[in-house]
């Protein structure tokens, strides 16, 4: 064991820890369940030794200026603070349908519920009102959705986050060293 096994570990190294477990989940190289646990895992971590036995069976990620290969569509995330690369995830337009749809779909489930609770507290079936809610806001999505993917809205939305990512983390390295205030 080296000195640096011994060492306490930061929280930007737990982050970059549960970034690069995220990029195996995304390659599929570890599944949901082993991907959760790891996580806590990450996050309960003391040491650097801690950290690095949750990466020992993944493959090292090489920068993209030293490979030879063409990057690759999932972000490039280094063991220990090392910054990710600029390249994006390939589930970008299953989260950016999530965003877009997740909304109605409550909303939908909370006025079908009215209805349905409704319509069996007056024990007859009522007039299906939540179709006046679900009709035009639905399709006003599925314009939104076509027209999205189209235009690749999915791909902008995250490349904008990922430089907001990047943004803060260099302003936390900017930033000098304060220790968070002990209560």
């Amino acid at each position: 064991m080296d000195g640096r096994d011994g060492m306490r570990a930061a929280d930007s190294d737990r982050a970059a820890v549960a970034d690069r477990l995220r990029v195996a989940l995304d390659e599929g190289r570890l599944d949901l369940h082993e991907y959760d646990e790891r996580l806590q895992r990450a996050y309960a971590a003391r040491t650097y030794a801690d950290l690095e036995v949750l990466l020992t069976d993944l493959p090292p990620v090489t920068p993209a200026q030293r490979s030879g290969l063409a990057p690759a569509a999932v972000p490039t995330v280094g063991l220990l603070g090392d910054q990710p690369g600029p390249a994006l995830t390939g589930g970008v337009t299953a989260r950016w349908l999530a965003e877009v749809w997740l909304p109605y779909l409550r909303v939908i489930a909370i006025v079908v519920t009215m209805w349905a609770v409704t319509s069996v507290l007056s024990q007859e079936l009522l007039y299906f009102w939540p179709g006046w809610v679900a009709g035009p806001w639905g399709a006003v999505l599925v314009v939104r959705t076509f027209t999205g993917l189209a235009a690749k809205e999915p791909q902008r939305q995250a490349e904008k986050r990922q430089r907001r990512r990047e943004r803060k983390r260099a302003k936390r390295a900017a930033e000098p060293d304060n220790p968070p205030p002990t209560l």
